[in-house]
């Protein structure tokens, strides 16, 4: 089956690889982004001279969460400038570069994406009642739950109303599917840390569902957008689900290890959640630990077993063998370009699949 495939050792247990810390990139950011926008990010946007473009996409989610209604209107600011990386428009304008590039093409379909991926955070940080995502506060926490939904509601409305001023039917049908995925993988769970088949299953299900399919429509929307052929459409779709596949598990990954100034959360928020991510499948799989094993029983664990779990996690190597995995997908999505020319939008693609890995927020 698909993923990292542990080695058993004559005890019975799993051997993994000894843990790596991703290292903090070092570039800084060049031109006017989008809040949140990493630095590594922003040292690509600038080298593939997309800064404005992304610029553009960016003033027009403005423009399209304005609403009559005054809350929505507010509400609707104060997700947009919560921002992100803008990733996913990002991979939207790059994969248009690969073909016949207008912006007015990608403009839109670029935007759907981030409306989608904002709409389906509004909607998670309500059903996980978070008040905070990324250091800022959330939706429901600053209105309320009923604000929230609505919100949600009225971002997934526009994401259709930007579809379909799009330039080819196919990106509605890309991203309509994408929702209907995103939605099925929300209510699929992982349930289980072992045994490890089940386990890596239901995670790459939901991981694949909840994250990588937008990485994925993006990357189609914008190739589509640029004329691109079937084949380059394909293509730039594994690309986009496979780097969406690492980005996630990255960011499980950062629950462990990362810094809780950069990230905007404490480290083991998803075990205080009760949420089973790779590192910890691949430790329970390495280590009979009864420390493992008891925190797995509780929903949700005991806050002071916390930051044992988390040395226990790193220590028998649950958090190398997710990065190896992610690197493993990063791999893939590189190779997927190889039908392309060399080009900086080509190349682009290629380093943000290395920062990706990379990253520490």
């Amino acid at each position: 089956m698909a993923g990292y495939q542990p080695q058993l050792n004559p005890s019975g247990s799993v051997s993994l690889p000894e843990a790596r810390i991703p290292t903090t990139n070092s570039h800084h950011s060049t031109g006017e982004l989008p809040p949140q926008t990493a630095g590594g990010l922003a040292s690509i946007f600038h080298r593939a001279n997309i800064l404005a473009d992304l610029g553009a996409i960016e003033q027009r989610l403005l423009e399209c969460t304005h609403s009559r209604v005054a809350v929505i209107s507010a509400a609707g600011a104060h997700t947009v400038r919560s921002g992100g990386k803008r990733l996913r428009a990002a991979l939207a304008v790059l994969a248009a570069r690969l073909g016949h590039y207008q912006l007015d093409r990608v403009l839109h379909p670029a935007a759907a994406a981030e409306l989608i991926h904002a709409a389906s955070l509004v909607h998670d940080d309500l059903v996980d009642q978070a008040n905070r995502r990324r250091g800022q506060i959330t939706v429901h926490a600053r209105w309320d739950n009923d604000v929230a939904l609505m919100v949600g509601d009225y971002f997934f409305a526009l994401a259709a109303a930007e579809m379909a001023l799009s330039p080819d039917p196919r990106i509605i049908t890309f991203y309509a599917e994408a929702v209907q995925t995103i939605c099925e993988g929300e209510l699929s769970p992982v349930t289980v840390a072992e045994p490890f088949d089940r386990a890596l299953r239901q995670y790459l299900y939901k991981t694949g569902a909840k994250t990588a399919v937008l990485f994925e429509a993006a990357c189609k929307a914008g190739m589509v957008a640029g004329g691109g052929s079937d084949e380059q459409i394909a293509a730039l779709g594994r690309y986009g689900y496979d780097l969406g596949m690492a980005f996630q598990i990255v960011d499980d990954v950062l629950d462990f290890i990362g810094d809780e100034r950069t990230l905007g959360k404490p480290a083991g928020n998803d075990l205080r959640q009760g949420t089973i991510t790779l590192p910890l499948i691949y430790a329970t799989a390495a280590s009979p630990s009864p420390l493992l094993r008891e925190v797995l029983a509780q929903t949700p664990p005991d806050d002071a077993l916390v930051a044992d779990v988390i040395r226990e996690v790193i220590a028998v190597g649950g958090v190398a063998a997710a990065q190896t995995e992610a690197e493993r997908y990063i791999e893939q999505a590189i190779a997927h370009l190889a039908i392309f020319p060399a080009s900086p939008a080509r190349q682009a693609l290629i380093d943000i699949a290395r920062f990706v890995i990379e990253r520490t927020v």
